[in-house]
């Protein structure tokens, strides 16, 4: 049934929980999971507090755990010949299509930007191989638009189509839709019938917003994967993003499964609670804060900082296990520099102590965990930046 609601609502925390044991019981179906969560009764994890004790599975792993077992690492309960669809993104990571009207939960995504059954909708995003021009295709369907599988490129003939099928709406990334204004507005092509946008896949920043809202254009813009779907969407007059039905969002320390306070900038960890294809603490490698009522600031960088230094890698997850060991220290930040020709490193520390041994001791454990020296930095609490980088590489380039 066509979805027509502009504002629909968010599955109920409540509801959501509820369905965790299934979820989890449905993972322990693939040999891959079933490794991953060993000794987990699925009965027992109905709250987040139970949920934030299992392992996460980080999404830069799946690449290497699939090339052990092709195609899907042993991570789906199913074989590949039972899903309606089957997909590679960049990795390559093997994606199967889930089933149902709407398997990536996007016609809610597409309601809240005003798309309105009986539209014609022009999709730019790819249908070749990854899912993402099927993302939008099956939810642009779902909520009764009719679709026009346009894909990216083709510039000329794109206009040809928006001038003989008038669509209203456009999905793609936000670049494009410039592409093709620009070059509609150069040839003197009517594009006057595209008056709303859902876009992804491209930073959308404050001034183009302005640009296409001076064109005419509503665009709102949506957070979405090729593995997960649609994560979360603008919603009119709301600040950040709403969290998509379906999915269970938390922001994690990165390096770390460790939840952080609302507010504090973290790793995205979703759980996707389709029975077809769970997907369990599943760590993106993407930062954002959470926001009041279960909304989120949005995409807001990469959490995988890893540094090559002097040869050998540091990881978010050795500076999260120096904070571990001292639990008195707030926000960490390791700083790699170059300094006499050679890799530095420099950790800075809030702490409420400035002692010197805490810092020699720090220091110590730092030597201890990277295998590699480093001075400590101890600052005053709330100074460094709240961004969720525990890594920064300032070397310069080239």
């Amino acid at each position: 049934m066509p979805h027509d609601d502009a504002h629909a609502s968010a599955t109920p925390e409540s509801a959501l929980l509820a369905r965790l044991p299934a979820a989890l019981a449905a993972a322990l179906r693939a040999p891959a999971y079933a490794a991953h969560l060993a000794g987990i009764d699925p009965a027992a994890v109905t709250d987040r507090a139970a949920l934030a004790r299992l392992p996460v599975l980080r999404k830069g792993e799946m690449p290497a755990r699939q090339r052990e077992a092709l195609p899907f690492g042993g991570f789906v309960p199913g074989v590949a010949g039972g899903f309606p669809r089957l997909f590679t993104s960049p990795g390559p990571i093997f994606e199967p299509q889930r089933s149902g009207e709407d398997p990536w939960g996007g016609a809610p995504a597409l309601a809240a930007a005003g798309f309105r059954p009986g539209e014609v909708v022009l999709n730019t995003f790819g249908y070749h191989l990854t899912p993402g021009g099927f993302i939008f295709d099956t939810a642009a369907r779902a909520l009764g638009c009719a679709v026009i599988p346009a894909g990216p490129g083709n510039t000329e003939q794109q206009l040809d189509l928006i001038e003989a099928y008038r669509p209203a709406g456009y999905v793609g990334t936000p670049d494009f839709l410039k592409v093709l204004l620009d070059s509609g507005q150069k040839a003197g092509r009517d594009v006057s019938s595209l008056v709303k946008a859902l876009v992804s896949g491209a930073a959308f920043p404050p001034s183009l917003q302005a640009e296409f809202r001076e064109r005419g254009i509503a665009a709102a813009q949506a957070y979405a994967t090729a593995d997960v779907g649609f994560i979360a969407y603008e919603t009119p007059g709301e600040p950040g993003l709403r969290v998509g039905d379906g999915v269970i969002l938390e922001i994690v320390r990165p390096g770390t499964g460790d939840p952080v306070p609302e507010g504090e900038v973290g790793e995205i960890v979703v759980t996707v609670l389709d029975l077809d294809r769970p997907l369990i603490r599943y760590a993106l490698g993407d930062l954002t804060a959470a926001l009041p009522g279960g909304r989120i600031r949005g995409w807001m960088g990469r959490a995988d900082q890893a540094a090559k230094v002097k040869g050998m890698f540091v990881r978010p997850e050795q500076v999260a296990e120096i904070a571990r060991r001292h639990p008195d220290l707030g926000r960490l930040r390791l700083v790699v520099t170059r300094a006499d020709e050679a890799d530095a490193m420099t950790l800075r520390a809030e702490s409420a102590s400035a002692e010197a041994a805490l810092a020699e001791a720090v220091s110590e454990t730092l030597r201890t965990v990277t295998k590699l020296r480093g001075t400590v930095e101890l600052v005053a609490p709330g100074s460094l930046p709240n961004d969720g980088k525990v890594i920064a590489d300032e070397r310069p380039v080239g």
